[in-house]
């Protein structure tokens, strides 16, 4: 009771504002921030997180046509909002402004994301894995965002995080300035999975901050695959609609 009473009092004396809107209030979001930008309203691909359609509640929904045609080496994407304003905002504060508290905000969103999704379907992943940096990139930031976020959505989901389970074996451009159809080519074997034994018939978690094209997604979900992984789930907390990747 102590505990609970003292954390109120310092909520009351040392209000927040909210990320979005900058209403005062107890957390770095609020309430209604929290249902317009991050309710689960829009039905997703399993497998990708792209928008569908809408359908009957009661249906379970179904893969993407570009998934049904082509289906990618990861098994399923789940996705915290999409990469629009003002989200997006909040994800370059994170990356380029060092506002690393939005890393624990994105962790918790996600989570509520990944709750809401699996309703049982799927077991939940042995391992995350964050995204990994090229060496150079990561001593010009000083940290790797996708390891801040799977940290504290590690705890969430009560699941280990294995910061080293994947590295990157050459640097590459950033995706996102990378024309889309030379994205490919851009992160082809960019990536090494040290320790065999810690993937092989394992169900694996990607954690990462966006999801764009999907291509280093993909090709970390495809090294994985080689090295035996039994599935691999991504988690991201955001996802670039597909008619501006």
């Amino acid at each position: 009771m102590g505990s609970a009473f003292a954390n109120g009092l310092l909520a009351a004396l040392l209000p927040c504002n909210c990320v979005l809107c900058g209403a005062s209030g107890p957390a770095l979001l609020c309430p209604g921030c929290r249902q317009q930008f991050f309710a689960a309203t829009v039905p997703r691909c399993p497998i990708c997180a792209n928008p569908l359609p809408p359908a009957p509640v009661d249906l379970e929904p179904v893969p993407c046509g570009r998934c049904q045609a082509q289906r990618p080496a990861f098994d399923a994407t789940v996705a915290a909002a999409d990469y629009a304003l003002p989200v997006d905002r909040l994800v370059l504060q994170l990356k380029f402004a060092r506002q690393l508290a939005l890393a624990r905000l994105f962790a918790g969103l996600l989570a509520d994301a990944v709750q809401r999704a699996d309703a049982g379907r799927h077991p939940r992943p042995a391992l995350l894995c964050p995204v990994p940096l090229g060496l150079q990139r990561l001593s010009e930031r000083g940290f790797n965002q996708a390891l801040e976020i799977a940290r504290p959505l590690g705890k969430a989901l009560g699941i280990a995080v294995h910061a080293k389970l994947a590295v990157r074996v050459r640097d590459t451009l950033a995706q996102s300035s990378t024309p889309h159809g030379a994205r490919h080519a851009n992160i082809a074997h960019a990536f090494a999975i040290p320790e065999r034994a810690l993937v092989e018939g394992r169900h694996i978690g990607l954690v990462d901050d966006v999801m764009s094209s999907g291509e280093t997604l993909q090709e970390l979900a495809a090294t994985l695959k080689r090295h035996g992984a039994a599935r691999v789930t991504n988690y991201v907390f955001a996802r670039t609609p597909p008619n501006t990747n």
